[in-house]
This record gives C-alpha cells, structure tokens and sequence, in this order.
C-alpha cells in the first residue's frame, strides 16, 4: 500500500506540474498576445505621428501646390478653381433673399433677410428628392426644384419684383461667371446623363421661367464659398473658409495677378475667391500608415482625395476600425467578436468621437458602444482603454493636419508671421486675421477642436497665433449663398473683398 500510495501522489503530482505548466504557458501566451496589441498600437502611434517640424513641411507642401494650382490646371493636386466671386458682403446689404441648397438627395429652400448687421434666416423647407429624378433628365429634376420653389415663394408677400437666388450646387462644377457653370461630373448617386457639360445655372433659371417665377439665379456656390461670405458680412477680416465635416474644402480670397492660368483676368476687387478643391492635396510628408492604403483600397475614388480620407469625418471611424481589426486578428483582445469589426464603416466618426470623449473612470461609454454597436461583449477595462487610444490617435493626427491645412492659407498669404508677403502686416504689424470655419467635427467635437487650435499655436507660434481667430460659421451653404445673391444682384450694394 506504500509504494501504491506513493505511486498515486506522484501521479498526482505530475498531473499538478502539467496543469500549472499549462496555466503558465496559456498566460505567457496571454501576455506575448498582448504584447503584440501594444507593439501595433505603438507601431500606428508612431506611423501618425505629427510633430511640429513635419507639420511645417506639410504647410510648405501646402503652398507649393497652391502655386501650382494657380500656374496651370492640372499643374497640382489642388484644383484651384475660379469662383469669379470678386465681391465678398460688407456688412450693409439688406432685403429679402432666397436661397437653394442642392447637395444630395435632399435640397433645401430658404428665405434669408438681411438687414442691421444680421442674416436671419426666416424659413426654410427640406424637401426629399424621388429617387428616379436622380436618373431622369436635367429638365425633370430641376422642374421639380423650381415648383418647391414656386410653392414657397407664394406663400410670401405677393410682390412681382425680380428676386435674387443664390444657388448651391454641392457637385463638381466648372465655373464660367459668378452666376454659371457647367456640371463636370455627378457624385452622391445623382446619374442624369443629359446634364453633364450643361450650364447648371442657366437650366435651373429655364426651370423658374417655365414655372412662372420671377426668380433668377444671381450666384451659383459651393457650400465653403457660402461660409466665407457669411463670415465677411460679419468681421470683414475674414479670408479664408474652411469646412471640416463628413467631408472637407477650403476657399480663400487671393490677389487676381496671382492667378497665372487666367492671366489678364479682370475684377471690380483686384481679387477672387478661390476654391482650392484641398481634399485631394498630397504630399509625402503626410504621414501614411498601411491603414490609409487599406481604406483607400476599399474606397471608389482609389489614389484621391488623400488628405480628405486622414481629416474628414466620413473616414476617421473606418481607420480606427482597420486598426483594431489588425489588432483582433492578431490576438484574441476581443475575444470570439473579432468578427464584428471585419465590415467596413461599422465604426462611424460620430461613435468614435463619442469613445474619445469618455472621461468616466470605467469607460461605461466605450463599453456600452462595444457591447450595442459592435457586439463585443465583456471587454476589460485594458481594452476599452486601448479602443479609446486609437481613437485619440486617429482624431489627434487628423485635427493636427487640418490646422497645417489652415497655416498653408496662411503662409500662401503672407499672415503666417514669416515675412513672405507684406500684405500680412499693417505698418510693420501683423494683421489680424479671421477663418471662418465650419463643419461637425470642429463645432461639435471639442477634443478636436482643441488639438486643432494648439497645432496652430505650435506652427505659428504663440505671438502670431493670437493675430489668427477661427470663427465657427453656421449654414454658410444656405444663408451664406443667399447673401452672395444679395451682393451679386443687380441692385447690389457694393461688396468688398
């Protein structure tokens, strides 16, 4: 019984070292799995990374394609196109104007008035458009703008006069005059073949005579020229407009003999509003990680729109998501949901935002998203920090970029403090200056707001930065484009810019 009693504890024994050699070695690869987490957060980490000095040759960058631009069309990645706006609001215009916003598959009608230094907008309708509009014919769907139109206006006062339009059109237009412009291409599902090359202006104004309106369109916009002209008409130091969104642009008001493709181009002004297109801005100096590349795999527009798909909201959750998809791949961090995160756009920017913004000892929020939107369940509270990590990181390189986006104008003007150009300074100071600014993820997400204002006083440093205010500007393509059909009609007060 001795040898047997001992043979049964050393049996036991054996099995207890196998156990706890397997606990062992199940923690050590816990531990290697997480270290693998880590290392890809830091290997992201680094591959964002914007320091200040990158952040110059980004602005550098900036302005050397706005030269480009400006030399010859398809001379740069930027665009740089002509607005023919040469004339911004002053502060004086008064009267009732009107307003359409055409961007999607909704539009909107306002009514703006305009008088004692204020814009109000006094009503407004948002119409859905039928979906085979989008696919019909140019007449049809403009035909059915001009009758919402008609059906607005009839409710106002009655009078016959001639009423001003500013006319929104949020698709890529060739512009010709302040008031024309042909359709280059549709975008956001519009496929109205006949329309392509088409003076859009001209045929909506075909529509409002066939309607009986006595409406004619006075300025046709994009919705950042319509901020910058909203910001003028109220702090005319105001000289650029910048829209941080779902997607991004910025304008800026520039001398017309800087606008070599158009040599001999004459303004009222000595100047024009022009829109830089500066979504498809590229420089090597961006910092690209293989996330960037995975996501502009994924997208229609492959190989454009490089510096829209870092800063603007429609793609900053879908590059979160990309990483933490590596991460789940390549470790067990979220457990059998790794699945979860394998479609695209699952993790949108407004969730992301919402994960960053969580202060809450316990990230409840973080956990709460996870668990509703991504079904992944039971997270520790390593985790969801390590969520709310990539998530600070992706909105910290983005809102850091845009502000180098901004300084490019800056520096493009000579108000960057550098001494390029002396129109940045006023009798050997510099000159105030005003970026009106709108978009959800300036105005309505303040963490990136705040690494977007301390990026500009690290780029420009801090007796420079206090000479340069963003102004958050609201409805620009709406109130903003009714005020540019203010200044652009023919009984017009004189505008500036």
């Amino acid at each position: 019984m001795g040898r047997v009693g001992l043979g049964v504890a050393a049996s036991c024994a054996a099995a207890t070292c196998a156990i706890a050699a397997a606990l062992v070695a199940r923690r050590a690869s816990a531990r290697a799995r997480w270290r693998r987490v880590v290392a890809l957060l830091r290997e992201f980490e680094d591959g964002c990374a914007t320091p200040t000095p990158r952040l110059r040759q980004v602005v550098d960058a900036m302005v050397v394609e706005m030269h480009a631009g400006l030399a010859s069309d398809g001379g740069s990645k930027l665009k740089m196109l002509l607005t023919f706006v040469d004339a911004l609001p002053a502060g004086n215009e008064q009267g009732t104007y009107y307003s359409i916003d055409l961007g999607g598959t909704n539009f909107r009608v306002l009514r703006v008035e305009v008088g004692a230094g204020s814009v109000v907008t006094s009503r407004k309708v948002e119409v859905t458009i039928p979906e085979e509009l989008t696919k019909g014919t140019i007449e049809e769907l403009f035909n059915f703008v001009a009758m919402t139109l008609k059906e607005f206006v009839e409710t106002e006062d009655g009078k016959d006069e001639q009423r001003a339009l500013g006319f929104t059109f949020s698709f890529p237009v060739r512009q010709t005059s302040v008031s024309s412009g042909s359709l280059i291409r549709w975008t956001k599902g519009f496929f109205i073949e006949d329309a392509v090359g088409k003076d859009v202006a001209q045929c909506l104004n075909e529509a409002l005579a066939r309607s009986g309106l006595n409406v004619r369109v006075t300025a046709l916009v994009n919705d950042t020229v319509g901020t910058l002209a909203l910001g003028h008409y109220y702090d005319e130091d105001t000289v650029a407009a910048v829209i941080i969104g779902a997607g991004t642009n910025a304008c800026y008001i520039e001398r017309t003999d800087a606008i070599i493709k158009c040599q001999g181009l004459l303004t009222n002004s000595g100047g024009m509003v022009v829109n830089m297109e500066w979504g498809n801005f590229w420089s090597s100096h961006l910092p690209r990680t293989p996330y960037d590349i995975s996501l502009d795999d994924e997208t229609q527009n492959r190989n454009e729109q490089g510096f829209e798909k870092m800063i603007s909201g429609i793609y900053l959750g879908e590059i979160a998501r990309l990483v933490l998809h590596r991460m789940a791949l390549e470790s067990d961090v979220f457990g059998d949901a790794a699945y979860n995160l394998s479609t695209p756009f699952t993790l949108s920017t407004p969730l992301l935002a919402a994960i960053r913004k969580d202060d809450s000892p316990d990230l409840s929020e973080v956990r709460r998203i996870l668990q509703e939107h991504l079904k992944i369940p039971d997270t520790p509270l390593k985790t969801r920090r390590l969520v709310a990590k990539v998530c600070d990181i992706v909105t910290q390189r983005a809102a850091r970029l845009a502000a180098a986006g901004i300084v490019g104008i800056l520096k493009k003007l000579g108000r960057d403090g550098s001494g390029v150009a002396s129109s940045g300074r006023t009798r050997g100071q510099l000159r105030r200056t005003v970026v009106a600014i709108e978009g959800g993820l300036y105005e309505g997400y303040p963490v990136f707001r705040e690494y977007l204002d301390e990026a500009l006083v690290e780029i420009l440093g801090e007796e420079v930065a206090q000479t340069v205010a963003l102004r958050v500007t609201e409805d620009g393509s709406g109130a903003g484009a009714a005020l540019l059909a203010a200044v652009h009609s023919s009984n017009r007060q004189q505008g500036s810019i």
